[in-house]
């Protein structure tokens, strides 16, 4: 059985896109493979990872990908979930899906506080709501 393939676009795949991933995967990776990746990658903000372990989903391990590594792969649904993403995201191959996010960027700098962990806890909570939305309108189908 083919599990549909779902790719989250954000401009530096440090933030946004990341969140996604991991919630997804945590969420309904026995569903869809995921992935995740970046118009300008950079790499994984570390209170991306440090909100994501509070919830108990460690996204230590991902990498910041570039959007080309995947214009191949078979990509079914394409989420950006920045607008500057939304604006030059590629065209991908195929029949594929593409949905938009416009989700605020949490990132202020590469060091943070606990005061910018709340806005990342933020983006969460919005994404988490946005998959479990997108998890509820796949069951529609």
């Amino acid at each position: 059985m083919h599990k549909p393939k779902v790719l989250f676009v954000c401009t530096g795949n440090s933030c946004r896109s990341q969140i996604a991933e991991g919630l997804l995967i945590d969420k309904a990776g026995d569903i869809f493979d995921v992935f995740s990746a970046g118009t300008y990658p950079s790499h994984v903000h570390p209170a991306a990872m440090k909100v994501m372990e509070e919830w108990g989903i460690d996204i230590s391990h991902h990498t910041s990908d570039p959007i080309n590594k995947y214009l191949k792969s078979g990509i079914d649904v394409v989420i950006t979930v920045c607008d500057h993403a939304n604006n030059i995201c590629p065209t991908f191959p195929g029949n594929v899906e593409r949905l938009h996010w416009s989700i605020e960027d949490p990132f202020s700098g590469w060091d943070f506080s606990n005061e910018s962990l709340d806005t990342f806890r933020e983006t969460r909570a919005t994404i988490n709501k946005r998959i479990d939305e997108f998890l509820i309108s796949r069951k529609n189908e």
